[in-house]
């Protein structure tokens, strides 16, 4: 996975903030789905590469705990993690238990379990 999260990392669009990341979402069945991160020069439309990912693997007929792990891998030498948006979206498709590897470019990785990136969630159940 680092290889191919290093390769990814190309294809990020970031002029402006020059912080590639890349993300890969594997599903439940063994599918893969890759995001970077695509900044806009009106911020609110940049989209970072972990909803980028998940957005992907939606667009192909994935659902809600479909999902597995997620991979991010950031051009960096320190492990960066998801920010707040992100983690809400991860929440949304992944369940408590899903794996999300964060790691730099020289594969130095951090495991989390969705639960412990997200303690604090706000789901369906808050909307009734």
């Amino acid at each position: 996975m680092v290889e191919k999260l290093q390769k990814l990392l190309e294809n990020s669009y970031c002029p402006y903030s020059k912080f590639k990341v890349a993300a890969v979402v594997v599903t439940k069945d063994g599918k893969e789905f890759a995001g970077v991160n695509v900044e806009n020069a009106s911020f609110g439309a940049t989209i970072c590469a972990e909803r980028s990912a998940i957005v992907n693997a939606v667009s192909n007929g994935y659902r809600k705990n479909d999902f597995a792990s997620l991979f991010i891998m950031c051009d960096d030498d320190r492990v960066a993690s998801p920010c707040f948006v992100c983690r809400q979206v991860i929440y949304e498709f992944f369940s408590d238990d899903a794996t999300v590897v964060c790691m730099t470019r020289d594969g130095k990785l951090e495991k989390y379990l969705v639960k412990d990136l997200c303690p604090y969630p706000f789901g369906e159940e808050n909307l009734k």
